[in-house]
């Protein structure tokens, strides 16, 4: 049993959750709660629209139609995986379900199967209406799936509920077949996942360094007495390659040890006689990826 949050606060709740959140007109104070109490409320239910596009199906679910008055829920959650809120407090979503549903919210158990409308769902239940034609063929994506499972967690987690507080209309009411194209247990899945997590968005992993490699130096650098880290990262790169013949270093000063390593890497690319000598060339020093000290 849970009282409801305010309308800033459940704003506040998604965005924290890194949800992009729309509000709609008077959203705040837009309900149907002349028609009866709002709360205690006890879980998230998860509904399709039955309807294509974002604005007109947001226009709908505010205002509603001849035979079921606006709000429709508490939000929309597009394609794109934006959130529309288009009313707070009691809204037309739940309708009448079964009251041995709503025990086995408030206990976190698993659901029976529905099989009496006997309870006032509109008055326990936040609400979000999902765009999507619910003929099992239109697709729902992956934004709008983790919007949805991100709403919902974010929701359980201020409330400090599991997620088996989070169900789909057709788990509440007999003869409702949404949401149709996903599982409510794939969806409480990831709802579990999240609330395991620290809310918000989740820091991307850093993109991987490119390695810098030292450009050839020339043939006339690998001459007795020369001294460079270059020749000491050269020499590292032979010894990783299996190809060093060093007793000690190698160091930075190039010499016959240099030279001799540096052949066998030769002939390891397949050079053979003059090919072979032990002077870096372009191709076999791009081959080998000297790193740049």
């Amino acid at each position: 049993m849970a009282t409801p949050m305010t309308a800033d606060r459940f704003l506040a709740v998604l965005r924290d959750a890194g949800l992009d959140v729309h509000q709609v007109g008077d959203w705040r104070t837009h309900n149907r709660n002349s028609k009866g109490p709002w709360g205690p409320v006890h879980g998230v239910m998860i509904h399709h629209t039955v309807t294509r596009g974002t604005a007109n199906t947001v226009a709908l679910c505010r205002d509603g139609h001849a035979t079921l008055p606006g709000p429709l829920c508490h939000g929309v959650i597009a394609k794109d995986g934006s959130v529309h809120l288009v009313g707070y407090g009691r809204t037309n979503h739940a309708g009448a379900g079964d009251d041995d549903v709503l025990r086995a919210v408030i206990a976190g158990k698993a659901l029976p199967a529905d099989n009496e409308a006997n309870t006032d769902g509109n008055r326990h239940f936040y609400g979000f209406e999902c765009v999507n034609l619910g003929d099992g063929q239109d697709p729902w994506p992956e934004a709008q799936l983790d919007a949805i499972a991100e709403a919902a967690a974010a929701i359980c987690r201020h409330h400090g509920w599991t997620a088996r507080a989070v169900i789909g209309h057709l788990e509440w009411q007999p003869g409702k077949i949404d949401p149709r194209g996903f599982s409510m247990d794939s969806l409480r899945a990831r709802v579990t996942d999240l609330l395991g997590r620290t809310p918000g968005p989740q820091p991307r992993p850093p993109l991987p360094v490119r390695p810098v490699y030292q450009p050839y130096p020339g043939r006339g650098f690998f001459t007795a007495g020369t001294s460079s880290p270059v020749i000491t990262a050269m020499g590292r790169r032979l010894v990783a390659e299996r190809c060093g013949m060093y007793t000690v270093g190698p160091g930075p000063r190039w010499g016959e040890a240099d030279r001799r390593s540096y052949a066998k890497w030769q002939r390891s690319l397949g050079y053979r006689g003059a090919a072979a000598d032990g002077i870096p060339g372009p191709d076999s020093w791009a081959r080998l990826k000297v790193p740049k000290p």
